[in-house]
Formats: C-alpha cells, sequence, structure tokens
C-alpha cells in the first residue's frame, strides 16, 4: 500500500458502487481498500488504518450504525455515510452515531469529491493543529501527504514520510533513538538503532544540503530537528552528513 496516499476504506455491499468509486477515487489519487460487510470492515479498519471510510448502511450482516459504534471505540478517522436513506430520523441517528457526514444516494462524485477533501482537512486540523507543517524550506502538505523543499515535491518512501513528518511535527525537541524507532515503526524496532540510522541517512540524503542545518545528530541519544523560522534559500544538492 501507498502510504503517501491518503487511503480510503469503501464499505458497500453492492458490487457495482465499490467499483464506480474505486475507478473515480484511484483516478483522484487516493489509495482505495473495499469491504462489502460489516465484520470484514471492522477487521480491515483495525488493519489499515484508512484516513477516511466511505461507509453504505445497509449492509448484509449488520446495519452501518453498529460499523459506526465499533469503529469510534478505538478510532476517530472520518466516516461519510453513503446511504439511500434519506429520511431525517436515519440521518440524525447516523450522525449520533459518530458519522461526520452523510450524502444520499444517488450523490454526484464532484460533491463526494468536496465532502473527502473537507473531512480530510478537518482530520488534519484536529490532530495537528494545522493542514501544513513548515519548517524553513520544507513543507509538508498533511492532506495530500506530500512533502516539498523550496517549493520542489520530495519523492520520499512511506516511511521516509512518515520520518520527516514526526521530525517536523516534534521540531525543536530532542528525540531519542527508542523514541523515534517506537513512534515511527513501532515497538518490534525499538532497540534496532542501525535501522534508523539508514532511514537517517536516506532522508538527509534527499534532502541535501537543507539537512545539515535541520536534523541533527545527538551522540549516543538521537536526533533533533533545528527549528528555522525564515525561508532562505539553500542550495538544493546532495549532501554528506554523518548518522
Amino acid at each position: 500500500m501507498d502510504k503517501n496516499k491518503n487511503t480510503i476504506l469503501i464499505i458497500d455491499d453492492e458490487s457495482q458502487i465499490r467499483k464506480m468509486l474505486n475507478i473515480y477515487l484511484s483516478a483522484t489519487d487516493f489509495h482505495v481498500e473495499e469491504a462489502d460487510c460489516g465484520k470484514q470492515a471492522i477487521r480491515l479498519a483495525v488493519s489499515l488504518r484508512p484516513d477516511l471510510i466511505l461507509l453504505d448502511l445497509g449492509l448484509p450482516d449488520m446495519d452501518g450504525k453498529e460499523v459506526i459504534a465499533s469503529i469510534r471505540g478505538w478510532s476517530q478517522v472520518p466516516i461519510i455515510v453513503l446511504s439511500v436513506r434519506s429520511v431525517d430520523e436515519e440521518i440524525a441517528s447516523a450522525l449520533d452515531a459518530g458519522a461526520d457526514d452523510y450524502l444520499t444516494k444517488p450523490f454526484g462524485t464532484t460533491v463526494l469529491l468536496a465532502r473527502i477533501r473537507a473531512n480530510l482537512r478537518k482530520a488534519v486540523v484536529k490532530e495537528t493543529g494545522e493542514p501544513e507543517l513548515i519548517n524553513g524550506v520544507i513543507r509538508m502538505d498533511l492532506v495530500r501527504h506530500e512533502a516539498f523543499l523550496q517549493n520542489e515535491k520530495l519523492f520520499l518512501t512511506p516511511k521516509e514520510y512518515s520520518l520527516l513528518r514526526y521530525f517536523l511535527f516534534n521540531s525543536g525537541r530532542m528525540l531519542t533513538h527508542k523514541q523515534i524507532l517506537k513512534d515511527v515503526w513501532g515497538n518490534a524496532h525499538g532497540g534496532d538503532v542501525q535501522y534508523l540510522r539508514v532511514f537517517i541517512s536516506q532522508l538527509r540524503d534527499k534532502l541535501g544540503l537543507a539537512a545539515t542545518g535541520y536534523i541533527v545528530t545527538e551522540p549516543g541519544i538521537g536526533y533533533r530537528m533545528e527549528s528555522h523560522l525564515t525561508q532562505a534559500a539553500i542550495p538544493v544538492a546532495r549532501a554528506a552528513t554523518g548518522s
């Protein structure tokens, strides 16, 4: 899965609707996963951790509101209901269960895309306080999952993106090796310092000379991203920096 793209989980028992949405959203640069019943949807929501869910209420094994309630027990992922149910009571019930938005079938794809982007922006702002993270010449668009160096797009692997996002979010803080590994990779890599050094080296290489004044090594402890308030031009070139 390309986590540099926003992942959308479509939950609908009608294969034609899933196919139509998959084609449209994939062409709009989203990564799409599908489920045709409630139990499968809940399992996928846990394993995939999608950025947004499109949910039909009329599922074969359970009502969509039960799916919402189950997911809301552990996640605040944006959920947009897509349903033929148009009465006010049904809409209110779904929103009360924890849905973020509601569209009645049939709906226009242009309106759906606008609702998706609006809910993604809202989710990012809720998590970080801003839709973008900026530190000097480095900028990250959290809605589109894109990073830029002096307004030129950086081509990062999903893990490099996650690592840069973590540094930007914690700009100015000294971060230990264990802390970075645990928060970016999970507990399984908590002690693998050499593994982290490889990714730091790769990220520094892609940032070029900007890395020399941004990602700083704290010997024997970890790393720190220095805070830069201005966007002074820095020559974009490959820099040889130790990890």
